[in-house]
This record gives C-alpha cells, sequence and structure tokens, in this order.
C-alpha cells in the first residue's frame, strides 16, 4: 500500500486506495512514443459521485500519484466518457508526472446525472466540482485544467469567475464560442455538425457505441446532405433526433437569444491565469484559438501559442508527443514551480512547406502584407487591375454542389490534400502566380476582399490559398467562406477571413488564390434563394461573377536564410 498523502486542511488523512488504472490504458499508454519518462507508478480510484451545481451526482474517477508527496490537481471535465482515450492520455499519464487527476463526465453523459446541455451548466457545475476539492485531504490548493475541444470551453467557463486556486489552464484545439462552431457568415457547417451530434451523443458510450455510430455517418453521409434540408434528414444518419443539435443549426444568427451566453470569449479580456493555448493549422477551432490568444496578449495575461500541422483530431494522435509535452511544461511551471521545460519564446509554430518548427515573438509576427491581383486569362499577379470590371464568371448549382476537399474537418480526408480533381470542375476559379524564382514565406492571416455580383442575390463564395509545386499538383494551405447578398447590377464587396497559416512557398512553386461557390458538405449548400439552408427545400442555380478589383491579401514572413 503507498504511503499517506499529506492533508491539505481540515479533515482526516488520506489513504490512497489499491486500484490501478484499467488495463485497456496501461495498454495504450504502451504504445506511445517519444513521451517524457514517467516520475511515478499511477493509482485509480473510480465511480466517485460529486454533487452539481443542482444536487445531480457527477460521476468521477480520481488518479493520482503512487508516492509520498503534496501533489496539486488537475480538473479535466468531458462530455465524452472516462473511457479511452481520456483514461491513459489525461488520467494515468497526468499522474505518472505528478498530478492528482479529476477526470469527471459532464452532466447527462458517461452515467452523470441531469440532462447535457451544449454549454448552460459548465460553469455552475465546474465550480460545484471546486468545492467538492476542497473538502478532500489530498487537494493541496493547486489547481490546474487541461483538455481539447468541448474540454477546453469547460475551462473557459470556469474562468468566467475563477477560483482562487486556480493557477494556470491548458486549451488544447479548444472550443469557446460553439456558435462559431456551427456557423460562418450565416452559412451552415454542416459536417461539423454531424460529427458533433455524434461525438457528443455516443462518444461518452464508450469506443463500440462510438464507431459505429461514426461508420454509419459515414455511409450515409452523402445521402443526408444532399436528400432535402438538413434539419429534415440528419436523424437518419445520427441514429435518431437530437433537439439541442437541431436548435444548434436553425439559429444561424450570433445575435440571437438562444445563443445569449454561449460565447466564452470574454474571460479571456480579464484573465490573469496563466493559460497555454494549442492548435494545428487544419484545425476546425484553429481560429477560435488565434482569437483567445489575441485577447490575452491584449490584456496582458500570461500566454504561449503553439500552432502544428495537425488537424482537430491527428493533434491528440500524430501530434501527441508535442502536445502533452507542451501541456506538461506549462503546467509544471505553474503547478509544480518547475520551469525548467519552458520554451523561450511565447509562440512556436510549424511552417509548412519546410516542414520545420519555427519560434517567434508574437502571433501574427508582422502586420505586413502582399497584395495579389487575379487576371481574366487566370493568372496572379502582383498588379492592381486599373478598372473594377467583370473578370470572369462561373455558375454554382445547388443541386450538384461544388464538393469540399481537406482542409478543417472533423471527419476523415481532413488537412492537406490534392486539389487536381476539384479544380478541374468548371464551377471552380483558380489564378496562378508565376513560379516563384525565391522562396516566399507566409506567416499570419489570409484575406480575401472580393467584389462579386449574382443573377439571384444569394450566394456564398468559397476562397482557398493553394500551393502548386513544380510538377503543378496543387494542395490547399488555408481557407474561408463568405456569404453574398447583393441587389440589382452592382457588385458586393465583401472580406472573407482565410484562416491563417505559416507556410513556404519554395522556389519553383506557385502561388494559386481558388474560388468556388461553396464547400459541400463541409458548409451547407446554399439554396440561391436567401432561405436559411437548414430548411431550404428549393434550388436555384446561381451565376456568379467576379470582378477585377477584388485582391488576395498574403502575410510577409520573415525569410529564412
Amino acid at each position: 500500500m503507498p504511503p499517506r498523502t499529506p492533508e491539505a486542511g481540515a479533515g482526516p488523512a488520506w489513504t490512497a486506495p489499491a486500484g490501478r488504472p484499467p488495463l485497456s490504458s496501461r495498454l495504450m499508454r504502451a504504445t506511445w512514443r517519444g513521451l517524457p519518462a514517467k516520475r511515478h507508478e499511477a493509482g485509480w480510484e473510480p465511480g466517485l459521485e460529486v454533487p452539481a451545481a443542482d444536487g445531480s451526482p457527477l460521476v468521477t474517477d480520481h488518479y493520482f500519484p503512487r508516492a509520498e508527496g503534496d501533489f496539486p490537481t488537475l480538473l479535466i471535465r468531458s462530455p465524452y466518457g472516462r473511457g479511452l482515450p481520456w483514461s491513459p492520455q489525461y488520467g494515468l499519464l497526468f499522474a505518472e508526472q505528478g498530478f492528482h487527476v479529476v477526470l469527471q463526465s459532464c452532466r447527462g453523459t458517461g452515467g452523470s446525472g441531469g440532462a447535457f446541455d451544449l454549454w448552460r451548466n459548465e460553469a455552475a457545475d465546474g465550480q460545484a466540482t471546486v468545492s467538492w476539492l476542497r473538502g478532500r485531504p489530498w487537494f493541496n490548493g493547486a489547481l490546474g485544467t487541461v483538455g481539447p475541444s468541448y474540454l477546453g470551453y469547460v475551462q473557459w467557463a470556469l474562468a468566467l469567475d475563477p477560483p482562487p486556486e486556480l493557477k494556470a489552464m491548458v486549451v488544447q484545439v479548444g472550443l469557446h464560442d460553439p456558435h462559431a462552431l456551427f456557423h460562418a457568415d450565416g452559412a451552415l457547417r454542416l459536417e461539423n455538425a454531424l460529427a458533433v451530434g455524434v461525438g457528443m451523443t455516443y462518444q461518452h458510450r464508450g469506443m463500440g457505441p462510438f464507431l459505429k455510430a461514426t461508420l454509419r455517418l459515414r455511409r450515409r453521409l452523402r445521402t443526408v446532405t444532399t436528400a432535402g434540408p438538413p434539419r429534415g434528414v440528419y436523424a437518419s444518419a445520427l441514429g435518431g433526433e437530437l433537439p439541442w443539435l437541431e436548435d444548434a443549426m436553425t439559429h444561424p444568427d450570433a445575435k440571437d437569444a438562444y445563443w445569449h451566453g454561449a460565447s466564452l470569449a470574454e474571460p479571456a479580456e480579464r484573465l490573469r491565469v496563466p493559460t497555454a493555448l494549442i492548435t494545428g493549422w487544419h484545425d476546425v477551432l484553429a481560429d477560435q484559438t488565434f482569437e483567445q490568444y489575441d485577447r490575452l496578449r491584449r490584456a496582458g495575461g500570461e500566454t504561449t501559442l503553439l500552432v502544428g500541422p495537425w488537424t482537430h483530431t491527428s493533434a491528440l494522435q500524430q501530434g501527441w508527443p508535442e502536445v502533452f509535452t507542451e501541456s506538461l511544461a506549462w503546467l509544471r511551471a505553474h503547478l509544480h514551480a518547475d520551469p525548467s521545460g519552458l520554451r523561450t519564446t511565447p509562440v512556436r509554430v510549424h511552417v509548412g512547406g519546410e516542414n520545420t518548427w519555427r519560434d517567434l515573438d508574437d502571433w501574427p509576427p508582422s502586420p505586413a502584407a502582399t497584395p495579389w491581383y487575379p487576371t481574366a486569362d487566370g493568372h496572379l499577379t502582383r498588379q492592381a487591375a486599373t478598372d473594377p470590371v467583370p473578370l470572369t464568371t462561373f455558375r454554382y448549382d445547388p443541386a450538384d454542389p461544388t464538393p469540399s476537399v481537406g482542409g478543417p474537418l472533423l471527419s476523415r480526408g481532413a488537412g492537406p490534400r490534392d486539389q487536381s480533381a476539384l479544380e478541374a470542375r468548371a464551377d471552380v476559379l483558380t489564378f496562378t502566380g508565376p513560379p516563384l524564382t525565391a522562396p516566399v514565406d507566409v506567416l499570419g492571416p489570409v484575406t480575401a476582399r472580393l467584389s462579386i455580383s449574382t443573377d439571384t442575390g444569394h450566394a456564398d463564395v468559397f476562397a482557398r490559398l493553394c500551393d502548386v509545386d513544380a510538377a503543378g499538383r496543387s494542395v490547399n494551405v488555408c481557407d474561408g467562406l463568405g456569404r453574398v447578398r447583393t441587389t440589382g447590377d452592382a457588385p458586393s464587396r465583401l472580406t472573407v477571413p482565410m484562416s491563417a497559416t505559416a507556410h513556404r512557398f519554395a522556389a519553383g512553386h506557385r502561388i494559386r488564390w481558388q474560388i468556388s461557390g461553396g464547400a459541400h458538405p463541409r458548409y451547407a449548400r446554399n439554396p440561391g434563394t436567401g432561405d436559411p439552408p437548414a430548411d431550404a427545400t428549393t434550388l436555384t442555380p446561381v451565376r456568379v461573377t467576379l470582378h477585377a478589383d477584388s485582391v488576395l491579401t498574403l502575410p510577409h514572413g520573415t525569410p529564412r536564410t
């Protein structure tokens, strides 16, 4: 039996139970390579019940170092269950490094009482859990939080009114604004919505039900995303109706009362808890991470940013050695008073095209940018047009929507992908620069300022930056979508944020600007009628005209010699 851990306050001393972490967790733990060496054996105390804000039991597992000493605590609250992969990745690994780990199922999931809600209960339930921690004899008053995706959202919820014990946060590929997860400028992020529905509904039930539901969605994705309005047909792919998902899909306006209180951007503007942020260039939540980094920096908060060559899921798979090492260093620095693992600069980004890491003093590193202009013959040039005349036209047909290929997705096929088949379609425009005589580094947010006219008054415009190699292979770098609303023949001018990147276009490569009317099913197809995408029953083709005063703006990077 391990020694007794010193108590933190009143009450009897705590004697660690004899339980070992689950065999499945230990087996998965053995498959990881490139992680810091463990410092302790880990113990496990499963099935604790923590009273939520309304008294509902929140089922909680406690992992701990089987060693003498006074150890800080990590709070991890999840709607995805407490089994694989969360048990080994967070419970076991961090306990081995000298932390008590409290891994809790959010209400309505994983056996916890109450009903799950997409956001409304997390702040109160997090505070209730901290109150419970104060009564544990092993809790020494030093608390940190860590976790990805929705596990980031619950961290921001706790930070609305941070308890005095909260000393550090690590938000990995994290969420703070549910509306932005589901909608972009009025366009429904359809594939995201369906994937979130599967994850929230099935993952906490275990790997078997989750994998079965994921495969069912994969088989039926094309059918349910083209058969009719998403609200009317999604249930067959998800195994039933989900009222919370339907509500999220059918409220596209962020100012709608439905979304009141959903965004947790506010804590970052006044937060004094040291916060590490981690994302990937093809993470569906990358823009939310960049927003929070900017807020924390402007507010004078202590923060770091790590951006890898990852998608939302691969950050916790192929990227896990870097993500875990970064997270551990931050938590050890602020909870163990051991800053030896911290890097010397606040920002580290992976630079695509040269496949290296670069340390920076800030993000974005420079406000300078270079404009590139489209020409009627499909070129991309540094010479601005002298007359904003119509340049070229394409026809978008929602009955045969332009497909999505690669990019920030929650499903298979995310990340960099060959664009050749997509760019051969008649409804996709490409504008390509000359072969580069020297490398060009693009570091920062990419923006398209578009001048567009349509024949129906309603369209989407999808803009994408691509890297074309010497053999002519085009690969996506970053992208974004904007909604066009025009009246009469006058063009509409809109700015499309295309996320951000750190990418080197090598000598001999070419810069390409890709423009189309959508990326389906990543975004629900624009029906061309002005009707909400989730409810539209009539589909009207639209002719989209691009005008010559459109411009692609690429932020300067600092060339590496």
